[in-house]
């Protein structure tokens, strides 16, 4: 999977799998753009992808905020002059039950993952369009095809949102040479996965056939193949990243 001089803008790529996936890229030759709301962390990997040889921009953007991610894309254009593949990965989680989760966590989190991924996608496609090329990966979960396994409701009802999102672009952007997938990864070591108590750390990974949780990289691999112009026939797909967990 050769991403030479390709353009990547990866969201949420300051930590876990973003990192993972922004990583992957720079290795594959992209020219990457990391895209968080932590502006600390943003240029600590981007030195650290210029220290391996790769090309690296660091931009800070709230993706709830249409005019902040309108700007962002601007910058890259501007860097870069064009945009090849768009990684949606920035997401939240919180947790509890219907009776604990408050209003406005559930309004945050359908803002974050769910709005900030229309955001995004909006706002790379005239640029896609016009290239007649582009590549769009979702990052969403297990819990959108089985509903909220660990998490509050919110988390689940923003993912499955994301994977209908994935299939109507799909489907309306097809003609233009523009692919849109998406990953649904679940028990991924991530900051996430290390909130569990290790009774329900032990009981996921006796529920999932590998017998381990998985890696960043296990799903930056995915990202990857689905970026890559191995994958050009596959348009509207909801990957499971799982280990078994759920088979469909």
């Amino acid at each position: 999977m050769e991403f030479k001089d390709r353009v990547a803008i990866v969201t949420g790529g300051a930590r876990g799998i973003g990192k993972a996936i922004a990583l992957a890229f720079a290795r594959e030759g992209a020219r990457v753009v990391l895209v968080d709301v932590d502006e600390e962390m943003l240029e600590t990997l981007k030195n650290e992808i210029k220290k391996r040889k790769g090309v690296a921009i660091a931009a800070s953007c709230d993706i709830t905020k249409s005019a902040e991610v309108k700007a962002m894309v601007e910058k890259v254009q501007k860097a870069f002059g064009r945009v090849d593949i768009l990684v949606n990965n920035a997401g939240i989680i919180r947790r509890g039950t219907i009776e604990t989760i408050t209003e406005e966590d559930w309004d945050k989190v359908i803002e974050v993952n769910l709005k900030g991924t229309f955001n995004c996608s909006k706002a790379v496609v005239e640029t896609m369009k016009q290239q007649r090329y582009g590549k769009i990966i979702n990052v969403s979960s297990i819990a959108g095809k089985m509903g909220d396994i660990t998490s509050a409701p919110g988390y689940g009802p923003s993912k499955a949102g994301i994977d209908a999102l994935t299939k109507t672009l799909a489907r309306q952007l097809a003609q233009y040479g523009i692919n849109v997938n998406g990953v649904a990864p679940h028990a991924i070591e991530t900051e996430m996965s290390a909130q569990w108590s290790p009774e329900r750390r032990k009981e996921i990974i006796a529920s999932i056939p590998l017998g381990r949780l998985g890696k960043p990289e296990d799903v930056a691999d995915a990202v990857l193949f689905l970026a890559s112009d191995d994958a050009s026939f596959i348009t509207g797909e909801i990957l499971d990243v799982n280990g078994g967990a759920l088979m469909d």
